[in-house]
């Protein structure tokens, strides 16, 4: 069995314009296989997304993919909401409309992680990446009424070993979503001085703790630079994030 990226990398490509063949040839499958994929989509008739979840299918691989479930719930606690109201679950991540690389990498997550469809909905200054499943608060627990900052936001004991394993990731989502890497310009005795930093910001203490966590798993030194922000300015610290996290694009 094809792991889930691989079919959803498939179904990009054809999005994207590629025909049948040149999907398979371009990822050395079948035709017959990525035809199954992309034109029959004999998933679509599964009712909800049990047979996706990590949490509820013994069949799933736990989770369906290590690097991207880790990325997503960054993007969750950062800038996503669960609508639990209606027909199905609806999960919605807020991406910036500037930002055409992160909506893809956000969509990708989806796909790999639960979704079987994907929506844009393109609002003001922003883009909203939606998808409608069941199961979605199976992998996300941490959804409630209210606000985050006002509720308490802890992850459970299996969300934590997979941020442990992959505290990369995790603070990629997280940064993807409230941080961004900025030039930092300043003047000392007359000398101007020019070097990058990352900066995430986040109202709820709880996800700024979570922050705090997956930095020190990756050996980053951080400091507050205001109650609702966390600053990374020292250039070891920028070097290893610039490997997990980069600019946003």
């Amino acid at each position: 069995m094809h792991p889930p990226q691989v079919r959803a990398r498939a179904r990009e490509l054809r999005a994207n314009g590629y025909n049948i063949r040149a999907v398979a040839r371009a990822l050395s499958l079948p035709y017959n296989t990525v035809w199954h994929w992309c034109v029959d989509r004999p998933e679509r008739a599964v009712v909800g997304t049990a047979k996706r979840c990590f949490r509820c299918s013994p069949e799933v691989g736990y989770p369906t993919d290590p690097a991207a479930y880790p990325y997503l719930l960054g993007l969750y606690l950062g800038d996503g909401h669960l609508a639990i109201a209606g027909k199905a679950p609806v999960l919605r991540i807020a991406c910036t409309a500037a930002y055409p690389r992160l909506i893809d990498l956000c969509e990708q997550a989806m796909l790999v992680v639960l979704a079987a469809k994907v929506q844009r909905i393109p609002k003001r200054g922003c883009v909203s990446v939606e998808s409608s499943g069941v199961h979605w608060p199976c992998l996300l627990p941490q959804h409630g009424p209210g606000k985050k900052h006002e509720r308490p936001i802890v992850l459970a004991d299996w969300q934590r070993a997979l941020v442990a394993a992959r505290p990369g990731d995790f603070a990629r989502g997280l940064f993807h979503s409230d941080g961004c890497r900025v030039t930092n310009r300043v003047t000392m005795r007359g000398r101007g001085y020019v070097y990058p930093r990352y900066l995430f910001s986040n109202e709820s203490a709880d996800i700024m703790g979570l922050c705090q966590w997956a930095l020190g798993l990756l050996g980053v030194a951080w400091r507050m630079n205001r109650p609702n922000s966390l600053s990374v300015a020292r250039r070891e610290a920028v070097t290893v994030l610039d490997r997990h996290v980069g600019p946003k694009s």
